[in-house]
Formats: C-alpha cells, sequence, structure tokens
C-alpha cells in the first residue's frame, strides 16, 4: 500500500499518554494522524478543533502504510493523549517584521542557529503564550482564529497609531491593528496586549492613546502589559534608542498607577501593569499581591517577584524545627538581586543550620542592561562564581530554569549545567521559579 505524505508528515505521533484513548485504541508512536470527521490536518489549530466533538472518527496511517480508522466516542473537549513530533503539526511562521527594538537583532554573531528565528505564529500564541504582532497574518488566517475560536490570543500592540507602528515595527501592514482587534473583540475573542516601551518613541501622549484605544476592548482584551525596552550592547548598525533608568522609571509607574485609580472606578480592573523591572529601576515597593489580579501577564515578568515571593512564604509556613546545615549559593541577575537576597534572609531565618549567599551575575555577554535572569549566560555564570572567596565551603549552587532553553539544561552560549558542574567542581540544582520547586530544591539538596 502507498503511503501517503501528509503534511511532510509532521503529523507524526511522537508519544501516546498511557492510560489514554489513544493507547486504549492501538494508537502507536510512528503512526501518521491523517483526517479527523474526514477533514485533512493541517495544523494543531486544526486537530484541537475537530478533536473537541463527543464523537469523532480518526484515520491514521501505521509505519506500514496500514489504514486505521477509528470511530470514539468522549467526552466534549476530551484529548487522545497523543502528542505530535512537532507540537504545530506545520512549520512555524517566520517573522517579517524589522522591529527597532528587535532583541534577535541585537544578538551576537556565531550563537546556535534556532536563536535568530522570529517567530511570530497566532499558534505558538495559543499554545505556548508567546505574543505576536498580528502583521504576517492573511485576512483568511484572521478569520481562521475568529471561526475556531482561538483564545486567548497575545498580541504585541506597542502603539495603535498606524503609521508610528509601521514605523516601529518597519511592516506597511502594521498600522492594521486597530481594526483586528475591533474585530477580535465584536467576536468575543479574548486577548492579552503588550507594550514594549520606548522612551520618546511610543510613551506619554502616545501611550495614553495606545491605553484609550485598548481600555474600549475590555472585557476581551483582559489585561496590558507595559515593559521596557532591552538593549544590549550590539546594535552596531541598528537605530538609536534610549532605555529606562530611575528618573523615566518613576515617571511611568506613577503614571501607571494614575490609570489604576481611572479603571477601577470605571471597568473594576486595573487593566494595564507594569513589568517588575520598571519599579526594581526605580527603586519602588512593588504592588501587593491582589493588586495583580491573579497575574495575567506574569510571562511578561509582570508580578513575578511578588508571587514568588508570596510562594516561599507560604513554603515556609509549614515548616517547624527545620535543620539542614548546609551552604548554598543563589545565582540570580542582577535585576532580582534585591529581592531574592531579602527572600534568602527569610529562609536563613526559618531554617537552623542554612547558610544562603545570592549572587548577582552581571550580564557581561549581552551588557550590563541586560539584567533578567533569563538571559544569564553559563560563561557569565561560570567566570563571576569561580572568583567568588571560600567557594569551596558551599555544597552547591542553585540557579533558576529559567536561565536554562526550554527542557534542557543548557545555556544561550550552549555551555551545559554539566560543563559548570565540572569546571567548578560544585554540585549544580536547577529550580523552577516557583517558591514549592525552590523550597525543594535547598531541603533536598544532598
Amino acid at each position: 500500500m502507498e503511503i501517503r505524505n501528509i503534511n511532510n508528515n509532521m503529523n507524526i505521533v511522537e508519544e501516546v499518554i498511557p492510560n489514554s484513548i489513544g493507547e486504549e485504541l492501538g494508537v502507536e508512536k510512528g503512526d501518521i494522524l491523517l483526517t479527523i470527521n474526514g477533514q485533512d490536518i493541517i495544523d494543531i489549530i486544526d486537530y484541537k478543533f475537530h478533536i473537541a466533538d463527543d464523537f469523532v472518527t480518526v484515520e491514521i496511517q501505521k509505519p506500514n502504510g496500514e489504514m486505521w480508522e477509528l470511530d470514539i466516542e468522549k467526552e466534549y473537549d476530551e484529548d487522545l493523549g497523543i502528542n505530535f513530533s512537532n507540537p504545530l503539526i506545520d512549520k512555524a511562521k517566520n517573522c517579517r517584521n524589522n522591529c527597532m527594538f528587535c532583541f534577535i537583532d541585537q544578538l551576537p554573531k556565531g550563537m546556535r542557529k534556532t536563536l535568530y528565528f522570529k517567530d511570530d505564529d497566532s499558534r505558538l500564541s495559543f499554545l505556548q503564550g508567546n505574543f505576536i504582532t498580528l502583521t504576517n497574518m492573511s485576512d483568511e488566517e484572521i478569520n481562521r482564529i475568529i471561526k475556531y475560536r482561538i483564545s486567548p490570543i497575545n498580541i504585541s500592540v506597542h502603539t495603535t497609531n498606524p503609521e508610528l507602528r509601521k514605523r516601529m515595527l518597519n511592516n506597511k501592514n502594521a498600522g492594521k491593528i486597530y481594526d483586528i482587534l475591533k474585530r477580535f473583540n465584536e467576536t468575543n475573542i479574548k486577548m492579552n496586549a503588550q507594550i514594549v516601551l520606548i522612551p520618546e518613541v511610543n510613551d506619554g501622549m502616545e501611550l495614553q492613546r495606545t491605553i484609550k484605544d485598548l481600555v474600549k476592548f475590555h472585557p476581551n482584551i483582559e489585561s496590558v502589559a507595559v515593559v521596557p525596552v532591552g538593549i544590549t550592547k550590539y546594535r552596531q548598525g541598528l537605530p538609536s534608542l534610549k532605555g529606562y533608568d530611575k528618573e523615566k522609571s518613576k515617571k511611568l509607574i506613577k503614571e501607571i498607577n494614575n490609570y489604576h485609580k481611572n479603571f477601577l472606578d470605571i471597568i473594576g480592573s486595573r487593566f494595564i501593569f507594569a513589568s517588575d523591572e520598571f519599579y526594581v529601576l526605580a527603586d519602588e515597593k512593588l504592588p501587593e499581591y491582589d493588586e495583580y489580579e491573579g497575574f495575567p501577564q506574569i510571562e511578561n515578568g509582570v508580578g513575578l517577584l511578588r508571587e514568588f515571593k508570596y510562594e516561599i512564604e507560604k513554603e515556609l509556613y509549614n515548616i517547624n524545627n527545620m535543620r539542614l546545615n548546609k551552604k548554598v549559593l543563589i545565582a540570580t541577575g542582577t535585576l532580582a538581586y534585591n529581592y531574592m537576597k531579602k527572600i534568602g534572609e527569610m529562609i536563613n531565618w526559618k531554617i537552623n543550620g542554612l547558610d544562603i549567599k545570592v549572587v548577582p551575575i552581571k550580564n557581561n555577554f549581552f551588557g550590563e542592561k541586560i539584567t533578567v535572569s533569563g538571559l544569564v549566560t553559563g560563561i557569565d555564570l561560570l567566570e563571576q562564581i569561580s572568583r567568588l572567596e571560600n567557594l569551596e565551603e558551599y555544597d552547591g549552587i542553585v540557579i533558576p530554569s529559567s536561565m536554562l532553553r526550554n527542557g534542557e539544561e543548557v545555556f544561550l552560549d550552549d555551555l551545559t549545567v554539566e560543563d559548570i558542574k565540572s569546571k567548578l567542581n560544585k554540585n549544580m540544582y536547577v529550580s523552577e521559579v516557583n517558591g514549592k520547586d525552590f523550597i525543594s530544591t535547598l531541603v533536598n539538596m544532598r
């Protein structure tokens, strides 16, 4: 039998979840998903949409070419329990913008090729929370989002001024953003918005215009995050941009607080949130836990420090009379250093015999203006930890998982955790960025 080549074989089953419908019906790794209810499956959005019914007919092809047709009765929205070798079941769409603030354009040469790929794929927004500009989508793709009720969509807005947005993104289609947002709002597509703020470009009156436009679409636009532009030392040949300092950050936070007062009265939500970096730069106290309204933009660094502290306090509340007798180094980016230092002191006080030292890793690789832990490289970590006095006295080093590639123990510069461990002759521990896993990592260190 001739083997069909559907979608370049990107819909190959990579994993079948134990005790799932797929396993029960004999679906195996290497099988190819062909159709659901007679419809070819172009990508993961097609799959999610067509698999949602409570009765479906699934056609798969076995590696030997044998065709199976499976009639499945299940709960509405229940999945088959299969994962694909390519999560999108398609190629990721490359971004065709040339944004004046693009971080990828500010990478040095010679890093691994995957770091230079710019995605702007609505499916990644739906699946992984990625923010997209909507400038690289056809009317057909916009209609597909509406037809399939894809929500939420995370959108990089930056400005609703058509001419300014075309200039910022260097894309003639970028000025259509307001009309697309309006269409999504009319069909009740849920959205979150992001504004990368650049001094003297889209701040001030332009920011006021953007917020005024976006709040019209609340509650379908559920929240707006404002994050400062990131500027590395590799901007040769790129537009000259200014970053945020203490004075500018204080001014921005004051502006955001004024919006909070107005919006709470008008729509019952603060609606717009400044990222943690603004508060650190301004040396201002973070908002209280409840003021983040459920942390809808935590992946944008909005409230990450506050939630982490809250989770640590919750974990420590359940610890009594514990003794560890350990000396531990905690590595972090310079942005979170003071905050992590206070958390370390709090843990030291609660757990007897535990001695935590927090070490800020200066970003020499990208430049000192880059302060987040997620952009710390292995070489900076290695060089700065190796210079510490009395390093031999410490039992281990804990780093956040955000420093590593997703799902791998590899830094941005391709050094591995094992490389660092070997060169320092120290045990290395990776903690997820949440209080429960952080405390568990400390407690279970050997």
